[in-house]
């Protein structure tokens, strides 16, 4: 398939799949796109993805960005799906090491220069796993943040050059929490404590009463993305 005909293959489905429902998108997605893979950072909307991918597709690799700062209960979250469904997470991350990063860049480069903190320990490393792919799956929606409203739930991605799935784009939280609950998903028991978007330990807040559900997120910079999504 050339460039040409997967962008018209690329718009047709994004129309199509506009009012069909995640599910039919991730099997329409495997079923074209074999050498596919699904993003997972453990929050909620991911880990319904996984449920659905698993029920569908359990040999599809499903990856990680491993920051060597995420919180605990991340980590065990990850254990946790990683034992009910019986599969390995992929994991993706850089080599330099967090001494090695403060010896080159400063301590707490997170503090000083989150977006070089994000590209090195982020970025990069999805760069490069997804440079083994022709097409990912995410779990964005349109109303987690004004960069995301604009999110067809099948695009091109021309950031990492690979054809790209938001199954969840036009959900609510509602929605996705009404799955995980209907469907007994294993959840981050962060989302219990006021941690609505989780990211690395360094950079992540609770969220207080009346906040953002992002607001949490490199607090005290203007940053609301890592970089992952363009």
């Amino acid at each position: 398939m050339n460039l040409f005909e997967k962008e018209a293959l690329i718009a047709q489905a994004a129309e199509e799949f506009e009012n069909k429902t995640p599910e039919e998108l991730v099997k329409w997605a495997v079923d074209t796109f074999p050498n596919i893979t699904l993003a997972c950072s453990f929050g909620a909307e991911d880990v319904v993805l996984v449920d659905m991918l698993q029920k569908v597709s359990p040999k599809t690799d499903i990856f990680y960005l491993d920051t060597d700062l995420h919180f605990k209960e991340t980590y065990e979250t990850r254990d946790k799906l990683a034992s009910h469904y019986g599969l390995q997470f992929v994991r993706a991350g850089t080599e330099l090491t967090l001494e090695a990063q403060a010896a080159q860049y400063g301590e707490e480069l997170w503090k000083s220069n989150p977006n070089e903190c994000c590209n090195l320990r982020k970025v990069e490393p999805l760069t490069a796993i997804l440079g083994k792919y022709e097409a990912w799956i995410t779990g964005i929606r349109r109303d987690q943040a004004p960069t995301r409203a604009n999110a067809k739930k099948v695009e091109y991605d021309v950031k990492f050059g690979l054809v790209k799935f938001n199954p969840l784009a036009d959900w609510t939280s509602d929605d996705v929490w009404n799955y995980i609950r209907a469907n007994d998903v294993i959840y981050n028991p962060l989302h219990d404590m006021h941690y609505p978007s989780i990211g690395c330990e360094k950079c992540t807040r609770q969220v207080l009463p009346g906040e953002d559900p992002r607001a949490g997120r490199w607090a005290g910079h203007e940053k609301t993305e890592c970089g992952l999504h363009k």
